[in-house]
């Protein structure tokens, strides 16, 4: 295991020293439920105050696996013409750690039964690498690239637009637009270094009634990194009485999940997934599990709520 747990460690490590691109930002399984951290013109979708906070425990028994925790807040303003959100973020994988906030900002069309939205988000966050944490048994005693930590603080923005309705929505984005340099070193007169990547999200959902107890909601997220394989995370949902949620997930080349929601109260939704690996990686650890809390503020006394799934 320990052997295991270097080869992590200095996996994640070259993903952030070296040209090689790859999907930098945190992974979800319930996607659906934190749309804001990968699309800003989501914010204020819901026409109502709503607060959602998830933690992401990720391949369980193996050190220096990834722990991710997010909280995220977004709101209609002006007559519902505009949204707004904030989100706070840690996210810690191998010897790096990244923590931060992003604030959202949405301009809404509204429609007779639907809405388009364009966003904007402005991103800070400081990261850090213990480079020199990295066990180099192996390898030459001394690499420049493993010589020093680094720590900085950084700044990026996004941009999306988002079509929803009460069964339908469609989401486009992009995440990571500015370049922002990561690590730098010189091996044998070559500069080297790291940079993050840009992002981009296409998500889309639909919820079809099966009859007046059953509903089924299949959605797909695709993420796409500039030099890494195209992934999709795909999944359906089968609602009962509109109270309770049970799903399952596959995510291409990677993990297999089920996952189960509960409307507690018109204000509350909890949320629950694991997460399978179907590679090689499943026999050292027991899989991944990931918690949703969602509160929303605003109803009003007495009124009839009408679920939202979105």
């Amino acid at each position: 295991m320990k052997r295991l747990t270097g080869i992590i460690l200095l996996s994640y490590s070259m993903l952030f020293c070296s040209n090689a691109k790859a999907q930098q930002d945190a992974m979800y399984t319930q996607y659906m439920f934190n749309t804001l951290a990968i699309n800003p013109a989501y914010a204020g979708s819901r026409n109502v105050v709503s607060a959602t906070a998830l933690y992401r425990n990720q391949w369980t028994g193996i050190e220096g696996a990834p722990r991710t925790g997010t909280l995220t807040v977004d709101a209609p303003i002006l007559n519902k013409r505009m949204g707004v959100g904030v989100q706070v973020f840690s996210d810690k994988l191998g010897i790096t750690q990244t923590n931060g906030a992003s604030l959202s900002g949405a301009y809404r069309i509204r429609m007779d039964k639907a809405s388009l939205s364009f966003g904007i988000q402005g991103n800070f966050s400081q990261y850090r690498a213990n480079f020199t944490e990295v066990p180099l048994n192996s390898l030459p005693a001394y690499d420049p690239a493993f010589a020093d930590n680094v720590s900085k603080f950084l700044f990026n923005v996004g941009t999306g637009v988002y079509y929803n309705s009460d069964k339908f929505y469609v989401g486009l984005s992009a995440q990571d637009i500015m370049p922002n340099k990561l690590t730098s070193y010189t091996s044998n007169d070559i500069a080297m270094g790291s940079k993050q990547s840009l992002h981009v999200f296409l998500a889309t959902g639909y919820v079809f009634p099966l009859n007046e107890d059953f509903k089924l909601k299949p959605s797909v997220l695709f993420k796409g990194v500039k030099g890494a394989p195209l992934e999709a995370d795909i999944n359906a949902a089968l609602w009962i009485k509109d109270v309770i949620s049970i799903g399952a997930q596959y995510r291409t080349s990677a993990d297999v999940a089920a996952m189960i929601e509960i409307q507690a109260t018109p204000q509350i939704r909890l949320g629950y997934s694991y997460d399978r690996s179907t590679t090689a990686l499943q026999n050292f650890n027991s899989g991944s599990h990931e918690i949703m809390l969602r509160y929303e503020f605003g109803f009003e006394r007495g009124k009839i709520l009408s679920p939202r799934y979105f």
